[in-house]
């Protein structure tokens, strides 16, 4: 094995999950030649099969056996303001909050008007992201083969003027949303994944599944049901 850290077939990400999504976003232009594993100094995380008193297992493999890439995948969004637009790719969520208190969109599905909304913020989650501020906020937990997206409420306020679903909305990977926030001249704090940033001029935010895959070197088996039953509920 040689280290190379311009251009590695493999991204080996030490931490924890947020860890990850730093290894992931500095590694994200290299998607069609990358994979990455997970070591958790914690407890373990959906992104991390081994834990750090499993190194040298974890090196045995990698120098004498080739490992089961699984592909998870992700988010595309893109921002329309009126200085331009800015994509991103996001591993675990999109969060949209008001800079000024409530936020106020509509939002649509297919370019068809769907709700109204108007409260604290609306997450949107790849499947993968679906087990952390997604399944806060009551929404349901994706297995990542699936190529979907969710979008979920913050604090919705529903009246005779906002009204919007109260649930979680599930699209598949030929669906989009677009959020429509009426006054351009209102800040909006947009997060992808752990990155925030705050911007103004936003006409519309466009989310669908993106056609890249992020990819994961598996050199044992570990289920996604398991990761959620360890996180969430325990031994059985």
């Amino acid at each position: 094995m040689i280290y190379d850290e311009e251009a590695p077939d493999t991204v080996v990400s030490i931490g924890g999950d947020g860890t990850m999504l730093q290894a992931f976003h500095r590694y994200k232009e290299l998607l069609d030649r990358v994979a990455f594993i997970g070591i958790h100094t914690g407890h373990l995380g959906f992104y991390a099969d081994w834990q750090k008193n499993e190194l040298v297992e974890l090196l045995d493999l990698m120098a004498s056996s080739e490992p089961r890439n699984i592909h998870y995948p992700l988010l595309h969004v893109e921002i329309d303001t009126t200085e331009g637009k800015e994509t991103h790719l996001v591993l675990n969520e999109f969060t949209l909050k008001s800079g000024d208190g409530t936020l106020v969109s509509a939002i649509h599905i297919n370019d068809e008007p769907f709700e109204m909304f108007r409260g604290d913020g609306i997450v949107i989650s790849t499947p993968t992201g679906s087990t952390g501020y997604n399944k806060s906020l009551g929404g349901a937990v994706i297995h990542p083969s699936l190529e979907a997206l969710q979008i979920a409420e913050i604090a919705s306020i529903n009246n005779r003027v906002y009204r919007t679903l109260g649930s979680s909305v599930i699209l598949p990977k030929h669906h989009h949303c677009d959020i429509v926030p009426p006054d351009l001249g209102e800040e909006l704090i947009i997060g992808v994944d752990h990155m925030l940033m705050a911007l103004t001029g936003v006409r519309s935010i466009t989310c669908r599944v993106a056609e890249k895959k992020v990819t994961f070197a598996r050199y044992r088996p570990f289920t996604f049901w398991n990761r959620v039953r360890e996180a969430f509920i325990g031994s059985v």
